[in-house]
């Protein structure tokens, strides 16, 4: 008997479980049901597999944990219908959806539904109209909310105001108008509504944002900006305001009248200070090009004194910050036959983009990302609230024009969810400037080496598998899809891998070695500093093999490899070495990763795996290391775990 019920109870626990997965699946094909245009991007929706399986996903687009659908991440797909907000109520454990770069339109759905949404995101897509005031009520747990770049109008929803775990709030690119919500989150670390038409005071709350997540908005004031806010502005309704009776206050008297004066004196000193140096300055660019014997550089001549001045400039404007400047296309257009026209041409890669011009890029607010070796790169956001990325290169002056173009047209074929795809590019003989959409996550040197906190913690586990995950997909598609080149990638490196929204991995500054002068590749490139290349001067196939071992055992131990990088060809092979040294002592693994690490864990078991794929990648026998296609099946073994990084939105 007692047989029996067991059995009984096991049976009755697994056709529940069953029929739980099975409306996970009827929710999902319902869902799926309302959308068009490139459905069969979805084609792995179908009755034949439940969505989840523990933790890894069977459908495309589907996070998991635990055998529950946790997330929605349709990105980049082209997708355009109907999001069925009632469909997805059917999934008890969704807390994120992730539809940036799609074709959705309309008003903006019903997702207060979703109650217990913690972030959800839907930047770069067509959704316009007013969003209800009460769009956000009841979404006590929404933390991240990307609403960027679509083209929605009326008055930001008030109830923004009130969701008390907000933390990121992304409305930039769109034509909302009227006030802010008086916003009252102490946890509110990362605003953006440039480019809108807003007006009125800038919330207390959001004094402490950087002044740029405010551009666009002409009639904003108030801290952070420099525009006061007048009286009426910082009390729309003041008491007794129809009264034409001047308060005894405003009432001038006699001893207001030398006041009066001096002021007047202080403002015609102003006027003939500012007259002067505007003469002075006018007379300066004069001088300058009459005074310049040769074309410059894209706004990098020789002078250093002149190259000091540009980068203090570099973080209030693009033309400012070293890029063509007005002057020099008047100075450079009657010079070599290059016309001023010419120089404001760039040639873009992508169909699915809006096209814009070098002079759009001039005009448009910027801040200077960062300097290496190949040069500079620069933060870009345009006036109609695209944010991109602008990267110049100074060492690809060996480069003839055809040349670079058909490369360029090949980077521009390449489609992958883990390379960060290229925009447009501009090409003269001394410099090249890449444009790139920007990514605000950042770097993973940055994640994995910055100061962490409470609100920024290091990376878990689950989320570092994931990164390692994707960057292999990302190297298998470029090797796959540009089989005459021997070295696929060739920088590779934790600073050359972006992370998205939702902690996806994005490749840049790949295929470069073909472009990049040879006697300064061999210095800069990663791939050179391997130990085929420091042994017999050569690369080969596993070379990019060889620089995913390194970033495998950086992305598990927490170490930088910086100074052997410095140190110039084939001293990482010894920074290897003293990886295993440290795995044979002590344990290795970064203490940021916390309890994931611990001994005994199922975790670190998957740890340990992975610490010897890195290894065997970072043999310095070719004939010994394993290959890509090798290396990815034993990286693609390794089990997924939940992460609080990705499902708790990275607090």
């Amino acid at each position: 008997m007692g047989k029996y019920v067991t059995d009984c109870l096991c049976a009755n626990s697994c056709y529940y479980g069953r029929g739980e997965k099975r409306r996970d699946a009827d929710a999902l094909l319902k869902f799926k049901d309302g959308l068009s245009n490139n459905v069969d991007a979805l084609g792995s929706w179908n009755n034949s597999t439940s969505p989840c399986s523990g933790n890894y996903a069977n459908w495309i687009g589907v996070l998991c944990t635990d055998g529950d659908i946790w997330g929605l991440q349709l990105e980049n797909m082209g997708l355009t219908g109907d999001i069925d907000v009632d469909a997805l109520l059917l999934l008890p454990h969704l807390r994120t959806l992730s539809f940036t770069n799609n074709k959705f339109d309309g008003d903006f759905p019903d997702f207060y539904k979703l109650g217990a949404l913690k972030s959800l995101f839907l930047s770069n897509n067509q959704f316009s109209g007013s969003i209800p005031d009460n769009a956000f009520a009841g979404m006590a747990s929404l933390k991240k909310l990307y609403l960027s770049h679509n083209a929605f109008q009326g008055n930001v929803p008030t109830s923004l105001a009130q969701l008390p775990k907000l933390i990121e709030l992304r409305l930039e690119g769109n034509q909302f108008t009227g006030l802010l919500p008086n916003f009252q989150q102490k946890d509110l670390r990362d605003v953006n509504v440039s480019y809108n038409q807003l007006e009125g005071p800038i919330p207390p709350a959001l004094i402490n944002v950087s002044p740029t997540s405010f551009s666009g908005n002409k009639d904003l004031c108030g801290k952070p900006l420099d525009s006061v806010c007048k009286s009426s502005e910082l009390n729309p309704n003041p008491p007794n305001s129809s009264s034409n009776v001047p308060s005894p206050s405003s009432v001038p008297t006699l001893e207001d009248a030398p006041n009066k004066k001096t002021s007047t004196l202080k403002i015609a000193m102003i006027v003939i200070v500012c007259g002067v140096a505007l003469a002075a300055i006018i007379v300066l660019l004069i001088i300058y090009c009459r005074s310049r014997n040769q074309t410059s550089q894209l706004g990098r001549p020789e002078s250093s004194s002149y190259k000091h001045s540009t980068s203090l400039a570099a973080a209030a404007s693009l033309h400012t910050a070293g890029l063509v400047k007005p002057t020099e296309l008047s100075c450079r257009s009657s010079k070599k036959g290059v016309a001023a026209a010419e120089l404001g041409k760039l040639s873009f890669v992508r169909d699915d983009r809006e096209r814009f011009d070098l002079q759009d890029l001039l005009r448009a607010s910027a801040e200077v990302l960062g300097s290496g070796n190949f040069g500079s790169s620069y933060k870009a956001v345009l006036l109609d609230g695209q944010a991109v990325v602008v990267k110049r290169f100074k060492l690809m002056n060996n480069v003839g024009r055809e040349e670079f173009h058909e490369h360029m047209r090949r980077l521009g074929r390449l489609r992958h969810p883990n390379l960060l795809p290229l925009v447009a590019y501009y090409y003269r003989k001394e410099e090249k400037l890449l444009v790139f959409d920007f990514v605000h996550n950042g770097s993973l040197a940055s994640h994995l080496h910055g100061n962490h906190s409470v609100e920024q913690p290091g990376l878990d586990w689950p989320a570092r598998l994931k990164i390692v995950k994707g960057v292999a997909r990302g190297l298998v598609h470029l090797q796959s899809e540009l089989p005459s080149l021997i070295v696929a990638h060739g920088h590779l490196k934790s600073s050359n891998v972006l992370l998205n929204e939702v902690f996806e991995p994005l490749l840049m500054d790949y295929t470069l070695a073909p472009l990049v002068n040879q006697e300064h590749a061999q210095q800069i490139l990663v791939a050179y500093k391997s130990p085929e290349y420091a042994q017999h001067g050569r690369t080969t196939k596993k070379t990019d093999v060889w620089s995913l071992g390194i970033l495998i055992l950086e992305i598990l131990t927490g170490k930088f490899p910086a100074n052997y990088l410095a140190q110039g060809t084939g001293n990482l092979a010894s920074w290897v070495d003293s990886i295993v040294k440290d795995q044979e002592t002590a344990r290795v693994f970064d203490e940021e990763m916390g309890s994931y690490a611990k001994n005994g864990t199922a975790e670190e078991e998957e740890m340990l795996r992975l610490f010897k794929i890195g290894v065997a990648c970072c043999q310095e026998d070719v004939e010994k290391r394993l290959d890509l296609k090798e290396a990815v099946e034993k990286i693609e073994e390794l089990k997924e775990s939940h992460s609080d990084i990705v499902v708790d939105d990275h607090v």
